[in-house]
């Protein structure tokens, strides 16, 4: 495998986790009772996994002179 091919992988898991995680902090939001401190650290690692995510697609992109 090549280097932007790594990249590639690596992208898609960390976009399905971040639609896991999503799934996961809909359904917590609904519950009635729901801790709120979990819901907090799972949002926060969406938003993790975001940042993650568009650094390494801007990885991806070629550097293009000026």
């Amino acid at each position: 495998m090549t280097h932007r091919e790594d990249i590639q992988r690596r992208i898609i898991e960390l976009e399905v986790e971040h639609r896991d995680l999503d799934a996961v902090i809909d359904l917590l939001s609904r519950e009635v009772r729901h801790e709120e401190l979990q819901l907090r650290r799972l949002k926060k690692r969406k938003l993790q996994l975001k940042d993650h995510i568009m650094l390494l697609k801007m990885q991806l992109i070629p550097d293009i002179p000026a």
